[in-house]
């Protein structure tokens, strides 16, 4: 009889400790949850790291996310991200009583910030509170490093064929002013912006971002545009999760050599 107790109890502490059930709509969302200590139940299309999500079930992608999957999985929490899922499908699981947190990081700030609130989630805590704190050391390390630097005026570069960029209500353009440069459409009214060729030509960027080719890049500039292309990992610069310190480490190294 002692021993049915025992187990009885053993049984309930191990209920009790199971970590929770977390979805992730997005690949940075999908980034942030591993580097939380959480391993997701189910992902989004493209979550390939950390290597270990790669084997993950996905569940969402560009054309949206399969609903009736994800209630299958009956997970405690659903991350969506406010920026690229649609708001109707992701509303349907709140209606099915399913918990849902949006993160927008609009800052990398926002971005540690959201890293650390993820505790509340993770079997994990205190590696939740450290990769923050890990972050957050390195974050203002680079900004107190090329504070005092001459501004470069900078084109971000998402694509070519329509050319998009970004604008000050990013982490992109936020990692452009930390290394010493200067965006040139952070003045625009929309986060990314579709831009004409003639557009960026009239501002005579002096450097170029991309995530893409740089021979590419330069034969589609070349010769009206002979500004210094410098190529970041697309996965780091592109996703609003913690690999934007690695593509700002990067940026500045090569912006302020």
């Amino acid at each position: 009889m002692a021993k049915f107790f025992a187990l009885l109890l053993l049984l309930c502490y191990g209920a009790a400790a199971a970590a929770p059930r977390v979805v992730t709509l997005a690949p940075n969302l999908t980034e942030m949850a591993f580097a939380a200590g959480i391993t997701p139940v189910g992902v989004s299309a493209y979550s390939d790291y950390p290597p270990a999500a790669a084997a993950i079930e996905q569940v969402a992608n560009w054309q949206g996310i399969n609903v009736e999957r994800i209630l299958s999985l009956k997970p405690d929490v659903v991350l969506a991200w406010r920026e690229g899922n649609p708001r109707r499908q992701v509303e349907q699981l709140a209606a099915f009583g399913v918990k849902v947190v949006w993160i927008a990081p609009k800052s990398v700030s926002e971005m540690i910030a959201s890293v650390r609130d993820l505790k509340a989630f993770s079997p994990h805590p205190q590696q939740a509170e450290q990769a923050a704190d890990s972050l957050l050391q390195e974050w203002v390390a680079l900004k107190q490093r090329y504070q005092s630097t001459t501004k470069i005026p900078v084109f971000l570069q998402f694509s070519q064929q329509p050319l998009f960029t970004a604008s000050r209500s990013t982490l992109q353009n936020e990692i452009v002013q930390v290394c010493g440069g200067e965006n040139i459409f952070a003045d625009s009214r929309v986060p990314w912006p579709q831009v004409s060729r003639e557009q960026v030509l009239m501002r005579r960027p002096a450097a170029i971002v991309t995530g893409s080719d740089a021979a590419a890049v330069r034969a589609f500039w070349q010769p009206q545009l002979n500004a210094q292309v410098i190529v970041i990992n697309d996965d780091w610069l592109s996703r609003p999760g913690p690999r934007i310190i690695q593509a700002a480490r990067e940026l500045c190294g090569k912006l302020q050599p």
